[in-house]
Parts: structure tokens; sequence; C-alpha cells
């Protein structure tokens, strides 16, 4: 069990300082991003919308998951990042849908980095 210090535990102060971590097994910016879109309840209720290849709007999913227009663009924003949805401009609508292949490079390197860390 990890020690804690200052609300920080030792294997995370460990981890963050890079002791014992080679770079090759690090897990990429796009890859922490793809863990930050997954920790919220709002964006996962979001991504549920995406099921079966579904495309949506900004709006759509606003009014899907109950949420401000702006709360749906910002929660889509980091959803892209984190490469879970991708999106592409038909006209003046930008529509939205899952981004099979960044989940499964996102997903592949996780996996890889928890054989070698754990």
């Amino acid at each position: 069990m990890a020690e804690t210090t200052g609300g920080m535990s030792t294997a995370t102060r460990t981890h963050d300082q890079g002791a014992g971590t080679d770079a090759s097994t690090a897990l990429t910016a796009e890859t922490h991003d793809f863990l930050k879109a997954l920790a919220s309840p709002t964006r996962q209720r979001i991504m549920l919308l995406f099921y079966r290849g579904a495309e949506l709007s900004v709006g759509d999913v606003a009014q899907r998951a109950g949420v401000g227009q702006s709360t749906a663009s910002q929660q889509l924003n980091l959803l892209r990042k984190g490469r879970i949805v991708t999106s592409r401009r038909d006209g003046k609508v930008v529509l939205y849908r899952a981004d099979r292949d960044g989940m499964s490079t996102a997903l592949a390197e996780l996996q890889a980095y928890l054989k070698v860390c754990c």
C-alpha cells in the first residue's frame, strides 16, 4: 500500500518524478486525454448517444443528454480531444460520431502500459 504524505501517495510522487519509467512505456498525451474524457459522468452519458454509429449535432447531443448547448459543445470537444468522438462538417452543421479507431489506439496503448507497469 502506498504511503500518503501531504495528500499525495509515495507511488504518485514516484510516478510523477519519472522514477523507474522508460519513455517508451509512458502514456502519450493523447491517451491521458482519453482517460480524462472517460472520467466524467456527463461525458459517459454523451458517449452512449453514439451507439451503433449514430451521427449527432451539438444541438442533438444537448437535447438528448439534457445539457445546455455550450456544455454539450465543451464536452464534445473533450471527447474529440480524447479520441472518443470524431467530427465532420456537413454544410453549416458539425456532426459527431464515435471514433472507433481512436478509442482502439488509446486502449491498445493503455493495455501495453499496464502490462509493463503492473
